[in-house]
């Protein structure tokens, strides 16, 4: 949708409420609410929010930033009564005299993705989400007990999850957003819901819209929805598995080169796509890899690439976890992938082993993904490929 269209939509619809969303440089999902007669001058002049208010903005001293919503992300709410449909909108944050805020997470992504076009590069990404469903309790608070004791791809009576699955799905498509699979994990109560390729922009709006729409379902249904890393400590942790495809205006054939590129890089980003304390408790447990190493098929790596009936050959990187803020993630990956472009690096050997089984002999001689939030800030702080991509101000927010 354009501009024009929003607003005849809004009137067409008899819409009540119009949420504007943007996240923090953590990826925590904000809005703030106007109604419809508020939206012509939101779309012009912005709606003021407290940027010292949000974690990694700003200061109290220069705290004012407006957010205008992006007309092509508008999307209804169908978990809303139609009695006044609710629609919601991703926003761009500029300043006051309309300059790019240059900590907005999706402006970051979208510096990537035009330095990419510049070299005739676009990157495509799909994700795969894993998540538990736990029961709450009397108050509505987790009570860290799963919704069933099934496994993988499970099938009802074991699987309890499936009829909720089903709701996020149909809610989704509803509102633009196309699941490709959808199934029970390994963990009890552990689910996963796949997507379609997107641009890494609308990649990244989609990944943080499928959380909400996660947790919102969820709830409506009695239940609380837990994307952290490891929720239970002797089971299967919780991925985004990323998956990236490659298209040249050259027609070349990039892949090895952004396969070096990430794993040149993938060390210095850990702190970005694994930002948590307990992201460190999953890593290099239960598929989850502990090494920067790369295989065809193997999934105790930190990238494969899987098996395809497709022409489009894909990298799946498999290190990060859903407390990732997607439009940092995307944007590393697209920098990392260019480097790896620009310079002509070529991949290591693939390394075709259960690494989970590997002998010292082996293992010795690989470069492990940091295996505490420590390490992976020491790392972070002293990266110039960090520094040249990611503000200042974010770095120092994930440091602490």
């Amino acid at each position: 949708m354009n501009i024009d269209q929003v607003l005849e939509y809004v009137e067409e619809q008899d819409v009540k409420f119009i949420r504007l969303s943007f996240c923090d440089v953590f990826g925590k999902q904000k809005n703030v609410s106007i109604l419809p007669d508020e939206l012509p001058k939101a779309f012009k002049e912005g709606i003021s929010i407290d940027g010292s208010a949000i974690d990694g903005f700003m200061d109290e001293k220069n705290s004012d930033l407006f957010l205008y919503p992006d007309p092509d992300t508008c999307s209804i709410l169908p978990w809303r009564s139609m009695e006044g449909a609710v629609i919601r909108m991703e926003c761009q944050i500029k300043y006051p005299d309309e300059t790019p805020f240059e900590r907005d997470c999706r402006y970051i992504l979208k510096k990537a993705i035009r330095k990419a076009k510049e070299k005739g590069i676009t990157f495509v990404f799909g994700t795969e989400f894993e998540f538990y469903l736990f029961k709450l309790d009397e108050n509505e608070n987790n009570t860290y007990i799963p919704l069933d004791q099934g496994g993988y791809m499970d099938v009802s009576p074991e699987d309890k999850g499936e009829d909720v699955r089903r709701e996020i799905c149909f809610t989704l498509s509803d509102m633009g957003i196309q699941p490709e699979a959808s199934h029970h994990e390994e963990g009890p109560g552990q689910n996963e819901i796949d997507f379609r390729y997107s641009t890494a922009l609308r990649a990244a709006d989609n990944a943080q819209t499928f959380k909400w729409v996660v947790k919102a379902i969820s709830k409506s249904n009695g239940l609380y929805a837990d994307f952290s890393p490891k929720p239970l400590k002797q089971e299967a942790g919780n991925g985004l598995h990323i998956n990236i495809s490659i298209e040249s205006e050259d027609n070349k054939d990039y892949l090895d080169n952004v396969l070096a590129g990430l794993m040149n890089h993938l060390e210095e980003m850990t702190l970005f796509l694994n930002p948590d304390v307990s992201s460190y408790e999953r890593i290099g447990k239960r598929k989850a890899p502990k090494y920067i190493t790369w295989s065809a098929y193997n999934r105790t790596q930190a990238i494969r690439i899987p098996a395809t009936k497709s022409k489009n050959i894909r990298l799946e990187l498999r290190s990060p976890d859903p407390c990732c803020n997607p439009y940092l993630a995307f944007a590393l990956i697209i920098y990392a992938g260019l480097d790896g472009i620009e310079r002509n690096l070529k991949a290591p050997e693939e390394v075709n082993v259960n690494l989970y089984q590997a002998k010292d002999d082996i293992t010795s001689q690989l470069k492990a993904i940091p295996d505490s939030i420590r390490k992976a800030s020491n790392i972070t702080r002293e990266s110039e490929f960090i520094a040249e991509y990611i503000p200042e101000k974010i770095i120092e927010a994930y440091l602490k």
